[in-house]
């Protein structure tokens, strides 16, 4: 990644998007968060599917508070969460045994609808 920033190339979402897919799938979450932090610093706007599959990276490897602490920066950053952003925090807290602080989040962003609850907790049955 260093080199593609090195060539100045131009780092864009879809550059930082394949990167932060990357890190997922390869279980490198602290590369996943670096990417998503180096992403907001180059003032390449936020999206919700870098951020969530950063947020899935955290989920995989049980860092639960990491997961919930991107998923509250991407509330204060105005990025919109989805219900796989929302079904991969509720996998993370489960893995955690942190539902308190899961419901508590959700409860404060005020995001949360009747209807999306149930595929949250359909996805993760899975």
């Amino acid at each position: 990644f260093h080199v593609v920033a090195e060539s100045h190339l131009e780092l864009d979402l879809v550059t930082f998007s394949a990167a932060i897919s990357a890190c997922e799938k390869g279980g490198e979450w602290m590369w996943a968060l670096h990417l998503c932090t180096s992403m907001a610093l180059s003032k390449v706007e936020l999206d919700t599917i870098p951020c969530t599959a950063a947020i899935s990276a955290c989920e995989k490897a049980a860092e639960w508070e990491r997961c919930l602490q991107l998923f509250s920066f991407m509330a204060q950053s105005k990025v919109k969460s989805n219900v796989v952003t929302f079904s991969t925090a509720v996998a993370a807290c489960e893995k955690g045994s942190s539902w308190k602080i899961v419901l508590e989040l959700f409860n404060a962003i005020n995001w949360v609808s009747a209807r999306t609850w149930p595929l949250c907790f359909r996805a993760k049955k899975k």
